[in-house]
Parts: C-alpha cells; structure tokens; sequence
C-alpha cells in the first residue's frame, strides 16, 4: 500500500510539469509559447552519503521495488526543480544554453543539496535543518539559480523603459496559464503528500493544509491586489496561490490548519514584496518565478521554526536554535545554487552566448529556435511585411475555426477592401490625368472639341462633374471663337466699304 501510495504520488508530482507548461506558456508571448512548451519536456536527475553519493547511479532489476519507488518519486521532485527556471528566463534565452543549465542542476546543483538536506546523513539534516517536501529544496533552488541566469542574460526588450517603467508584456492565454494553476493544485496533492512514503495519518492532515494554504495565499493576493490597483488581475491571483502552495511544503506536516492558512497568506505576502522588489531593480522575470517559488520558499522554511510543533519536529531543538538552522540552510541554499550558477553561467557566457540574437527575440523563438510557426506568426509576418512595403496584394493563411483564422479572414477581407480601393483611386488618377491632359493640349494648340470629354460626362462621380465643367468651358470658349470670327468678318466688310467710298 505505501508504494502503491508514493507510485500514485510521483504520477501528480510529474503532471505538475504539465501544469509548469500550461502556466509559462499562457503567461508569455504567442511567438515563444512552444519554446517555452518545449523546455518542460527537458527535465530530469538523482544523489546518494555526506556530501555526495557513491552508488546507486543507475538502477537495474536487482533493485527491490521500494528503491524504485523511491526513485521515480526523487526524480520528479527533480523535474520540478528544472522547470522553475524555464518560465523565469522564457522569450530570450537559447535552448542549448537552457539545457546546460539544466544539466548543471539537476546533475550537481539540486542532487547535492537535496542529499545535504533529507539524506539522515546529510549534514545539513544532521544539524537539524527540515523542509518536509522542498520549500528550499525544490522550490528554493530553482528560484536562485533562475536568478543568477536572470543577472546574466539581462530583461527582455522592451521590458523596462529609459525612465525607469516597467511596461507590462501581457501573456497570450491567461485561461490557460489559469488551467496551469489548476492543473500545479491538483499535482502539489502528491508532492507533499507522498513525501511521507508511508499511507498513514498524516496523509489527510498534510493534504488538508496544502489546500488551506494555497487557498489562504489566493486570498491575500485578492486583498493586496484590491488595495493596490483596485481590480483583481489574473497573474496576482495565480501567484498568490503557488506562493501559498510553495510556503507551506516545508512545514505542512507540523502545524495546525489554522496556521495553515496563515502560512499561506503570508506567503503570498512575500511573494508579492519580492516581486515589487525585482521590478524596482529592473530584473525581468517572466512569471514571477523568483518571487513565487524563492520568496515564498524562504517564508515556509522559516515557518518551520515559526510555527512547526516541536514536538513533531523531534530533532531535540528549541525554537530559537531551530530558527538559527532554519536561517542557515536558507543561507547555503541561496550560496550554492544562486552562486555556483552565476559563475559558471559568466564564465560560459564569456564563449557561448547564452541569449538570443536581437534579430530572434524580436521574431520570437518559436520560429527562430525551432522553426515552429503559428497561424498568430503567420498573421504578424504579413502584417509586417505590408506594413513595410505596401503590398496589399498580400494574404494571410486561414487556418479554419480557429481565433486567429476568423482574425485572419477578416483582416483579408480588410485587405481586399483597400486593394480595390486603391485599385480604383488608381485608376481615377489616371483618368484625372487623362482629362487635365486633354484640357492642357486644347490650350496649347487652340483646338476645342467639346467631344473630347464625352467619355468621361457620363460616370456619374466627381470625374464627370470636373469633365462636364471642362466641356460647358470648351463650349463657351467655342462660342467666343466663333463670335470673335463673326466680328471680325463684319469687321472687314465694314473696312472694304469704307475704302470703297474713299476711292
């Protein structure tokens, strides 16, 4: 029954890289959603004595079916890990530089530090430091090494301005990246659930206060983002309830549902600080993640001392000392993840360069990392290129019964609209044209047919009335002519008669 139990939980554990998936890539641009879709795809890593393991690398058939339960289950606690970094550096980092990255912690980073902490022989574990499920250990470390990697491929375009503003990216699919946080709830269940690795008891207990924490952090962000900007905006509510979902996994095993609910609020609390925090120092991570997963990590951790019953904790400290360990494993935490990636990634950077040409950011990395197009890329690429050079003979692809498709067809309807337009302003110029040059010839070589414009008198728009205007002119100049002639036919006979008379 325990490994039927910790099986089941390290199934959840995995569908929470399907809710990291929905949620970065609902929170970031249409043009990067499969760039960041496809980092969660790479994840995954494992550790064993004191400062680093000596077996167990790889397990075979003669491992006993508990060993491998216990595996599966560490592995997915991994994954996790890895994924936080994707959604904090999404729309400019390489994909071969994220995979070293993700090489780096979930090959040195995450192992070690998870075996200092929950191993009985683990130092950190021997001086009495606890994180029940991971607030530091999971949740802590990808948050620092996300921002080591934030610190040394800088914000994304447009992301701060030259005065100091932060301009908001709005992220392409809000239900979506709702649905993500849904979809983490459900799987957070088996994360501190299963890390008992036993079905007893605490079971129901430990889940019970997961969902009042994650509730109580849902709540706070609701108040904060109320008072703050008086409307309630998606990306608040959904940090609010991971912050709470991150603050209590560290302690969710010793303390009562009310704190629970505490912890959680409070959580959201520092995860909203720290994200304040962030924009003020002008670090620009996509979704939050630093704040989410390291502000509200670092909260939970510390609650352990806070609030955590002694008793359950067992470890012979009291709750001053038990603070002073809580602070220090925080402290070693943020030195070896946050530390060791900076300088390694400065050193790497120095030859291969992490970040993404200006050229691919602006085109987005869906198309400039993995060819992948959209039907959204398909529209903005004509858009642009119209918007350019003024083809309106240009079409977007419709891909039917989709948003963007209607978007599409309408924008060609738009198009072909301004196509005949121009078609036939076109050809109203040239008429124009035709006319004025008609009138200037019957000027220069005095040869006024009023004929000459019939072919335009009868359109019926403000042609013909121009044309019309200029036959009535051609007429009355005739008229004059053939008056002027008239005149001077008298004109010479009246001067014939006269010498006549004379002579």
């Amino acid at each position: 029954m325990d490994e039927l139990w910790v099986l089941i939980c390290s199934g959840l554990v995995f569908l929470m890289q399907a809710g990291f998936m929905c949620l970065e890539s609902g929170l970031t641009r249409s043009k990067n959603s499969i760039n960041v879709a496809i980092k969660n795809l790479a994840d995954f890593g494992i550790s064993q004595m004191g400062w680093f393991g000596t077996d167990n690398f790889f397990l075979t058939g003669n491992n006993n079916p508990k060993a491998i339960v216990f595996f599966l289950y560490q592995a997915m606690f991994c994954g996790t890990a890895t994924t936080i970094i994707s959604g904090a550096v999404a729309e400019r980092l390489k994909f071969l530089a994220y995979f070293i990255i993700i090489t780096l912690v979930s090959g040195i980073i995450y192992p070690l530090f998870g075996h200092w902490v929950w191993n009985t022989n683990g130092w950190l574990n021997q001086i009495g430091f606890v994180d029940f499920a991971g607030s530091t250990v999971v949740h802590g470390v990808g948050a620092w090494v996300s921002l080591a990697t934030l610190l040394v491929i800088g914000s994304r375009k447009g992301r701060f301005g030259k005065a100091g503003e932060v301009n908001k990216i709005q992220g392409s699919n809000l239900p979506f990246a709702v649905l993500g946080a849904l979809i983490l709830w459900f799987g957070w269940l088996g994360f501190n659930g299963g890390s008992t690795f036993v079905f007893d008891d605490r079971v129901p207990h430990i889940i019970l206060n997961t969902v009042l924490s994650g509730v109580g952090g849902m709540v706070m962000a609701m108040i904060l983002c109320q008072i703050k900007t008086g409307r309630i905006e998606v990306e608040e509510l959904i940090n609010g309830s991971i912050g709470g979902l991150v603050a209590i996994t560290a302690c969710c095993d010793i303390i009562p549902h009310a704190i629970a609910i505490i912890v959680g609020a409070t959580g959201a609390a520092f995860t909203h600080l720290i994200s304040l925090s962030l924009r003020k120092y002008r670090i620009d991570d996509a979704v939050d993640a630093v704040a989410v997963q390291g502000g509200a990590g670092v909260w939970g951790t510390i609650c352990v001392a806070l609030f955590g019953q002694l008793d359950l904790i067992d470890n012979g400290l009291n709750r001053g000392s038990q603070l002073l360990v809580q602070l220090l494993g925080v402290a070693i935490a943020f030195a070896w993840a946050f530390i060791l990636t900076w300088l390694i990634l400065t050193v790497i950077n120095r030859f291969l360069v992490l970040r993404v040409s200006p050229e691919d950011e602006e085109i987005g990395l869906n198309m400039s990392e993995h060819l992948a197009k959209t039907d959204t890329y398909d529209l903005f690429q004509v858009m642009d290129v119209q918007a350019r050079t003024n083809d309106l003979t240009l079409r977007v692809p419709v891909e039917s019964f989709t948003e963007v498709g209607h978007i599409a067809t309408r924008y060609n309807q738009v198009i072909d609209a301004l196509e005949e337009n121009h078609r036939q302003n076109t050809d109203s110029l040239e008429e124009l044209y035709t006319i004025t040059a008609t009138a200037v010839s019957a000027v220069e070589n005095q040869t006024f047919r009023p004929e000459d414009f019939e072919m335009f008198t009868s359109r019926g728009d403000e042609l013909s009335i121009l044309a019309t205007a200029l036959q009535d002119m051609v007429n009355i100049i005739n008229q004059q002519q053939q008056q002027l002639t008239e005149l001077k036919n008298e004109y010479g006979e009246l001067n014939s008669e006269e010498h006549k008379e004379i002579d």
